[in-house]
């Protein structure tokens, strides 16, 4: 095992305590924040060491990485899968993710649901919403996911449980604050509609304090804690 030098080691907890120090002072008194540090494309090592700075919460975008570094995860983590799932990947996903964040369609909730149910998991799941109509991006539309959400709800083999969005690159702050607050507002007219506490999953380093500021329950922080991609 590679081990990490100590001064590394000690950067990395000071940017920890950076980012939830940040996080508390960003969210309502009564507001309830998951950091989920993302480590794609960083070294296995950096996971316990997270872990044993109280992150409880990892994030990866390729099942094969993830395959790699998480199988021997710390007992009382939880993995979040947030990149885009194909088909073909949905098996092996089943047995690394807690949580798929990013099903971006009808048909891949089916497909997790197919598949869920040959080896007798219910797969906890958000809906991907692309809230920005970005043609780089995939995900439900508004009236999409207002369309085909009760379905979803109903797989036996899924438990529906948040909203997850990436915004458009490259936009101005008022513009991400209305996109943010119009993730905020579906996900309460779903959670009211289908009585469900939803997750809302939005922010990212370079704006997860304002995310946090217009209702984000979970931030999805890499950069800020592990520096650029390796």
């Amino acid at each position: 095992m590679t081990l990490v030098p100590k001064q590394t080691t000690i950067l990395l907890k000071h940017k920890i305590k950076e980012v939830f120090k940040n996080i508390e002072s960003s969210k309502q008194e009564n507001q309830k924040v998951k950091l989920l540090a993302v480590t794609k494309t960083h070294p296995k090592e950096v996971i316990q060491q997270s872990f044993d700075c109280g992150i409880k919460f990892f994030g990866e975008n390729k099942v094969q990485e993830a395959e790699k570094k998480y199988l021997d995860k710390p007992k009382e983590s939880e993995l979040h899968f947030i990149g885009r799932l194909q088909t073909n990947k949905i098996n092996k996903a089943l047995k690394i993710f807690d949580v798929i964040e990013s099903v971006d369609s009808l048909k891949l909730a089916k497909n997790i649901n197919k598949r869920a149910a040959v080896v007798s998991k219910t797969q906890r799941i958000f809906c991907q919403i692309n809230i920005g109509a970005d043609p780089l991006k995939t995900g439900f539309t508004i009236k999409e996911i207002e369309q085909h959400i009760e379905e979803i709800i109903n797989f036996p083999n899924i438990s529906f449980e948040g909203v997850m969005t990436i915004l458009p690159n490259n936009i101005s702050q008022e513009k991400r604050s209305k996109l943010f607050n119009k993730t905020k507002k579906i996900t309460e007219k779903i959670s009211k509609i289908h009585k469900k506490n939803l997750e809302i999953s939005m922010g990212m380093s370079g704006d997860y304090m304002e995310a946090i500021q217009h209702g984000a329950t979970i931030v999805r922080v890499g950069s800020n804690l592990y520096g650029s991609r390796q």
